[in-house]
């Protein structure tokens, strides 16, 4: 798809070969590159199942002739349109979109897919407002400007998603530190329209966390504030960055609602995840990373002969060898998929290991070096699971995308993960339950963005308790 973007916009003409289903992801894709329209032909089938005799059948018969037709067609080449044009295409965000009841309402909201399939609370002026109250930026001061959709977001058009999610307006700070993080390189939203369902993760710590009795417990992401400061992000996701499901948001089987986490630095015996990223403990921050999945959650238990500690390890490791995205795992450098795998871990268990003798740092060194595979079983993840995997290990490896290792024989265990580094670790969840779990991702590093609060806070939370209806 980019190459092609690119080539158009030297004047090059280029065909974008799509799969059945993907060509309206295209075209947005395209205008997300600033490229008004894009040559098109589309591919009756499915790349990653067809045989190879389909494959040759269906290119030769249809899709040659549709590469050849859009080449040779008398059309004006494809045109760059100004990022400008893009981000101001609601150029009012402030105007009154619909007058009836609450029903009514929902109904409008709801037609023009402005909403999550839930019902909303209607956002009026008067809520808008009141949430503006908590930030110290113009309402239409530029925030950011999110992929795909080169929208601006701004306080006005955040605080018209938060109403919506039925957040409270002191959750604003967090949404505005949360749309930066969206925005950031490293977080890459160019890419989460993947088939596989990548789905934003919201992480909080630090003292807004207990200012605001965010939850960090027992069922923490269905709990409190989390799933509506979760359902933000989300609309966040579809209003202002413009993914929308079956056009360029492509999970095959959907997505739930975005996961928001506060972690236990009560609880756990270690630093906590925004301290190793450099902030103090009196430092309010909100991260954004991603996973493809939720769920399961093992319960390590000791016996007479491993300890839970050893136990907890070992379990870990076993679970990251299941994960559907393991072929990304080894991967290194400029030319490689970036992965990222967030283990959530009870205080019971973080407690139990730090009796132990590791540090957080240890435990993932740990899990680095003993969360082996076989060349065998690793080369038929990658040949059976990803159509896009054609290269071989020895290729990559030769590449310097894959460890020298991975050019052994097919029976030696390699190292599935690069390095330590993917490996994030929270300590959250029911905290005397021995459960953990693991969370894969995929394009993303995690992107932690302090949360800015205004002077006078404690006093307009206190005040919007009582007022804000």
């Amino acid at each position: 798809m980019r190459p092609a973007v690119e080539a158009e916009k030297l004047g090059i003409p280029s065909v974008v070969v799509t799969n059945a289903g993907f060509s309206a992801l295209a075209r947005i894709t395209a205008k997300g590159h600033a490229l008004d329209d894009v040559r098109i032909a589309e591919y009756p089938g499915s790349f990653g199942i067809d045989s190879a005799d389909q494959l040759r059948q269906r290119i030769s018969d249809v899709l040659v002739d549709q590469i050849v037709e859009q080449l040779i067609s008398h059309r004006a080449p494809a045109s760059v349109i100004s990022t400008a044009r893009s981000t101001t295409e609601h150029a009012n965000p402030k105007r009154i979109v619909a007058t009836g009841s609450l029903m009514e309402i929902q109904r409008y909201f709801a037609a023009q897919d402005w909403t999550d399939g839930l019902a909303i609370v209607p956002p009026t002026t008067a809520r808008v407002e009141h949430f503006l109250r908590f930030v110290g930026n113009a309402p239409d001061e530029e925030i950011a400007v999110l992929r795909p959709g080169n929208r601006r977001a701004t306080p006005w058009t955040i605080a018209v998603n938060a109403v919506m999610a039925g957040c409270e307006p002191f959750h604003m700070p967090i949404l505005m530190a949360a749309v930066k993080a969206l925005a950031d390189p490293r977080f890459n939203i160019g890419n989460m329209g993947s088939t596989s369902a990548l789905l934003p993760l919201v992480l909080l710590n630090g003292p807004i966390v207990k200012a605001l009795g965010l939850e960090s417990g027992a069922q923490l992401i269905s709990r409190g504030a989390n799933p509506v400061i979760g359902r933000a992000i989300g609309l966040i996701f579809k209003n202002i960055a413009g993914f929308v499901c079956g056009q360029n948001y492509m999970g095959t089987f959907g997505y739930p609602l975005v996961f928001t986490l506060a972690e236990d630095e009560a609880g756990s015996p270690w630093e906590s995840f925004a301290a190793e990223r450099g902030y103090a403990a009196d430092t309010s921050t909100v991260t954004l990373g991603v996973t493809n999945n939720w769920g399961p959650a093992p319960s390590p238990t000791s016996t007479s002969e491993t300890s839970g500690a050893q136990v907890t390890l070992d379990v870990i490791c076993r679970e990251l060898l299941k994960k559907k995205r393991a072929y990304t795992f080894p991967g290194k450098g400029p030319n490689a998929e970036k992965a990222m795998i967030t283990v959530l871990l009870t205080a019971t268990l973080a407690q139990s290991l730090h009796a132990a003798g590791y540090s957080k740092q240890a435990v993932k060194h740990y899990l680095y070096e003993n969360t082996r595979i076989t060349l065998r079983e690793f080369e038929w993840i990658t040949r059976n699971t990803t159509a896009k995997e054609r290269s071989s290990l020895r290729d990559k490896a030769a590449a310097g995308i894959f460890p020298p290792e991975y050019s052994g024989a097919p029976d030696d265990r390699v190292k599935l993960l690069s390095g330590p580094e993917i490996i994030h670790i929270v300590v959250c969840g029911a905290p005397h339950r021995n459960r953990l779990m693991t969370l894969e991702g995929g394009h993303a590093e995690p992107t932690t963005v302090p949360i800015a609060l205004p002077p006078d806070w404690p006093a307009l939370v206190a005040q919007a308790r009582t007022s804000y209806r």
